[in-house]
């Protein structure tokens, strides 16, 4: 069976951290075969990331996973040179160089469409390649801050808050993986099967994420602020601190849900009053409705909580830690989480593919491979270079 949708693709990655390669990473799992270009001295940053064991690190395993390794200083004339004769046998290219760094090493879009008319490459980075921005270094970080996210997080008294984690480039690498397919599907049904450029910032896709902001403030200039783990949109909306000290998550999006928690905490004359017909309503009324579910919920264990919830068809969930998500029966028998057999570290439990397709799953192939894994593979099976002039080139630090 071919290995996901993308079987038979080429995909040159390189990028670095993060949201290039996740991107990669989502192309891999889903069949296409991924060449991850890195430095052949430095490597990619994301090798230094997270936690390791070993000296193995942890995250690498996962976000290089499905991926052959080929260590190439493209910045060398003659390393430009065989990424582009890569180039010129695949069909999606994942940079996220600052703009201008591709063309500086004679490897920009018109270079590397001469050599494939078809390859589709895809451009991260923080701002997008125009604009005032542009030539700024661009890190997740930045697009957290501008993109209204840590304006909007936090306690309304409290500082804006970043998140713990790389939430932009995330979203990000989720997004041009999505633009990649998008792409893809244009050549195929394009007479003379052209490749495009991908645009993509690290900006954009959080900025759609974290809502109409700016058109609220468009229409009728309201700023929104901060209000903790509350909702605007509707109440109650809030972590709540169990009996037996754990943490719950509430939600009552749809009034029918809002409807059944009154009535489990014992408060079913609040659904007559006129204001509990909308969200927003019941947003104007959190105080009252937060010490109702408040209350009940801190005179009873977690235990007890998940269950009468779940008997009464309203919506909680505890809020997890990473040892209680890979405990979690329900993450463990759908698959979320899953064992890969790593030659490192023997048996791995790592995310699984993100979603599942009934005709065409993907499925992780391997985990990350060490820098140059597979460069004489590659150089010399693919590209015919022989044992003298791969030598030479290791000599002078443009392959590893």
């Amino acid at each position: 069976m071919p290995d996901g949708p993308l079987h038979g693709l080429r995909v040159l990655d390189v990028s670095t951290i993060l949201a290039g390669p996740l991107c990669a990473q989502l192309l891999g799992d889903f069949g296409a075969e991924v060449l991850k270009i890195e430095h052949p001295v430095a490597g990619d940053g994301m090798r230094g990331h997270g936690a390791s064991k070993d000296g193995h690190a942890l995250w690498w395993k996962e976000i290089s996973r499905n991926k052959r390794t080929l260590g190439l200083k493209l910045s060398d004339p003659k390393g430009a040179a065989l990424l582009l004769r890569l180039a010129e046998r695949s069909d999606v290219l994942v940079e996220n160089f600052r703009p201008g760094t591709l063309e500086r090493w004679g490897l920009g879009p018109d270079l590397l469409h001469e050599v494939n008319p078809g390859l589709v490459i895809v451009r991260i980075t923080g701002f997008g390649q125009q604009g005032p921005y542009a030539g700024r270094a661009g890190f997740g970080t930045l697009a957290e801050a501008m993109s209204g996210f840590a304006h909007l997080t936090g306690d309304p008294d409290g500082p804006p808050t970043l998140p713990a984690f790389g939430l932009a480039d995330s979203v990000c690498g989720i997004a041009a993986a999505a633009a990649t397919t998008m792409a893809l599907l244009h050549r195929e049904r394009t007479p003379g099967h052209p490749g495009q450029i991908i645009d993509m910032s690290l900006l954009e896709p959080l900025m759609t994420a974290v809502g109409p902001s700016p058109t609220v403030y468009d229409q009728l200039g309201v700023v929104e602020t901060r209000h903790g783990n509350r909702s605007t949109n509707n109440a109650p909306r809030n972590t709540y601190r169990t009996g037996d000290g754990h943490w719950v998550a509430v939600s009552t999006s749809a009034q029918q849900i809002a409807e059944r928690l009154m009535r489990l905490v014992g408060d079913p004359e609040l659904i007559d009053e006129p204001w509990f017909a909308t969200g927003r309503g019941r947003a104007e009324h959190v105080e009252l409705l937060d010490k109702v579910v408040g209350d009940w919920i801190a005179a009873r264990p977690r235990d007890q909580v998940l269950a009468a919830f779940a008997e009464a068809g309203a919506a909680v969930a505890p809020v997890y830690d990473s040892r209680d998500l890979a405990g979690d029966p329900h993450v463990r028998e759908t698959g979320m989480l899953t064992r890969v057999e790593d030659a490192d570290l023997g048996s791995l439990l790592m995310h699984n593919v993100m979603w599942r397709m009934s005709a065409t799953p993907g499925r992780i192939r391997f985990t990350g491979r060490e820098l140059g894994a597979d460069t004489d593979h590659v150089l010399s099976g693919e590209l015919g270079l022989d044992a003298v002039e791969l030598a030479a080139l290791r000599e002078e630090q443009i392959v590893a």
